[in-house]
């Protein structure tokens, strides 16, 4: 019985894995200054929802938090006759 050669699908996953690599190392070098750059995209997002609640989200940039507020798991209840 012949033995099965794959050295080429081995080859090609290796290359793939070496760009994905290299890939997540230019991603890691273009934030690489900021360490905190997760944190302050949810932070900033935080900031944003809490302005929009204290408006009863009623502003144009607070459309896409409707869909998620008056029921009983977000807690938050507001009257959608106030949105025009």
């Amino acid at each position: 019985m012949k033995d099965p050669h794959n050295y080429a699908k081995v080859g090609y996953s290796m290359i793939v894995v070496s760009a994905s690599l290299a890939a997540i190392a230019l991603i890691g070098l273009a934030i690489g200054d900021d360490v905190l750059f997760a944190d302050n995209i949810a932070r900033d997002n935080t900031a944003e929802f809490n302005e929009c609640k204290n408006d009863d989200f009623k502003a144009d940039e607070c459309i896409k938090y409707r869909d998620r507020i008056n029921n009983e798991a977000s807690g938050i209840f507001v009257d959608p006759s106030t949105w025009k």
